[in-house]
């Protein structure tokens, strides 16, 4: 678990703390948080600033979220905490019943599936790819930030404002790649990109049900299986995005089948991987992705 400090500024990495600095602000009237996705926790961080403390559940970029179990530790945090920022549709289910256990009418709880109005039976549980998601959940937490610290409203308001504009380069990059290169076939191991590579304006063309087993740990069907492959073996994709937290023999094989065939291979991850904040993050998936069809390059590791 990772407890995150206060924040240089919006753009700046998580900091990492010691367990023992996160329970002397308990002390000093910093505000306890949960993150239950490391880039919930992230963008929090960046808005609290030096008025929040935040633990990062899930952190690891080489652990498959779908399969996390909390720890101990875990739901201390969890019962400490004044503020929780969770995914929702069934992505992080086991923080319900952490909170559930600690009850605590104080506590507000941010769950990106109802902040965005999405039922639960959303097939694709990767909200913060989507690039609407991010900017409606901040003000979201400085709402609730301010409601637990109203004499710091303007401090939050102002890194809301840092972090908007932050987000800037991004959605320009998005926007650009649009323009250029709309209607780009894409295929991927799973979801996790897949509402970026929308906004984005590619064509993906794995079969969702592929996507699904694969995310949920199904074997996919030996037809499904030889038509992914074929999108290699007959050139008929320009771009692999490949999970790099979820590998299986099956999904190296896919991997390797794209390799062979001289398909650029772009990894993407469902939890930041190190050196970046969630902006950076994101924009480097985008501009991997632009290397991949326009330089014909991979990039396996962000």
């Amino acid at each position: 678990m990772v407890i995150a400090g206060a924040l240089v500024g919006p753009a700046a990495l998580l900091a990492v703390t010691s367990s023992r600095a996160a329970s002397a602000s308990s002390t000093s009237g910093v505000i306890q948080a949960v993150g239950a996705e490391s880039e919930y926790a992230n963008v929090l961080s960046q808005l609290g600033g030096k008025y929040v403390s935040v633990s990062s559940i899930l952190n690891n970029p080489n652990t498959d979220p779908h399969t996390y179990e909390a720890s101990p530790r875990v739901a201390q945090a969890v019962g400490q905490a004044q503020l929780i920022v969770q995914n929702g549709v069934g992505y992080d289910s086991f923080m319900n019943n952490i909170e559930a256990a600690s009850p605590n009418s104080k506590r507000k709880v941010i769950i990106v599936q109802k902040v965005l109005g999405l039922k639960d039976n959303t097939p694709n549980p990767h909200l913060w790819y989507n690039p609407t998601t991010m900017p409606a959940v901040a003000k979201v937490m400085v709402r609730d930030l301010t409601a637990l610290q109203p004499s710091h409203d303007a401090y939050f308001q102002q890194r809301l404002a840092a972090f908007t504009s932050s987000m800037q380069p991004w959605l320009k990059a998005i926007a650009a790649f649009k323009s250029n290169y709309a209607g780009t076939r894409v295929a991927v191991t799973e979801p996790v990109a897949d509402y970026l590579l929308t906004a984005m304006g590619a064509k993906i063309i794995t079969p969702f049900v592929f996507q699904a087993d694969i995310m949920n740990g199904v074997d996919p069907s030996p037809e499904d299986i030889t038509l992914e492959k074929s999108f290699f073996t007959k050139h008929e994709t320009k771009v692999f995005c490949y999970n790099q937290q979820v590998v299986s023999a099956l999904t190296v094989s896919v991997r390797q089948t794209a390799e062979s065939n001289h398909v650029p291979v772009v990894g993407v991850y469902e939890t930041m991987p190190t050196g970046y904040d969630f902006q950076t993050w994101m924009l480097a998936e985008v501009t991997a992705i632009e290397k991949a069809v326009v330089h014909h390059t991979s990039t396996k590791k962000l």
